[in-house]
């Protein structure tokens, strides 16, 4: 499906943007769903600046549990941005090790576009991690979500009590994402990206 957000997009037409004009610093974009972000080049890095979007409390249904193989919990809440449903555990282990059954996930819910499971990191260069599953839209996990994180990086900025975090996605692939929350109404995310492909489109 066609999602209103795609930070991955976003970064790599900034990257691209930026290689073929080393005078231009920082660039404009207008999603589909009205967001206006902005990129800007950090040396050969891109950080985006998205909104500060918060949560609510929510309940995490018990067939939802069940199907991420997940006991208890520490915190949940629900982004209505995004549609994306938030859970909090105590070990970080047990978020590494989670192994869904996504199509009972699916079943257990269907008012939601996804849940993003976070913990705390034990790691000494993170501050927390997490893991996205969307089976609601089309897929199983996501790599790396920058979505999640407009409302992940509030969150732990006020557990932790840092304004600028290091977020770790532990998903089988990973990625890292420098997070930090630049007012209440607006938040960063810096990522790496690489080109590994180029091509010439003739025309006749």
């Amino acid at each position: 499906m066609e999602i209103p957000l795609c930070g991955h997009a976003t970064l790599a037409s900034a990257k691209i943007l930026f290689q073929q004009d080393s005078n231009l610093n920082k660039l404009n974009f207008k999603t589909g769903s009205g967001l206006e972000l902005q990129a800007v080049r950090c040396g050969e890095k891109v950080s985006l600046k998205f909104p500060n979007y918060g949560i609510v409390g929510r309940d995490v249904p018990a067939a939802l549990l069940t199907a991420m193989g997940i006991k208890e919990i520490k915190n949940s809440g629900y982004n209505h941005e995004n549609l994306e449903l938030m859970i909090e555990l105590e070990d970080v282990n047990e978020l590494r090790n989670l192994n869904p059954d996504f199509a009972a996930m699916k079943k257990s819910i269907s008012d939601i576009s996804g849940v993003v499971v976070t913990a705390k990191s034990n790691q000494s260069d993170f501050d927390f991690e997490s893991r996205y599953f969307w089976p609601w839209s089309g897929g199983d996990e996501d790599p790396v979500t920058g979505a999640t994180h407009t409302f992940l990086t509030g969150y732990w900025a006020r557990k932790l009590g840092k304004t600028k975090l290091r977020a770790f996605q532990c998903s089988q692939r990973t990625g890292i994402l420098e997070v930090a929350v630049l007012s209440d109404e607006h938040i960063s995310i810096t990522g790496d990206a690489c080109i590994v492909l180029e091509g010439k489109l003739m025309l006749n």
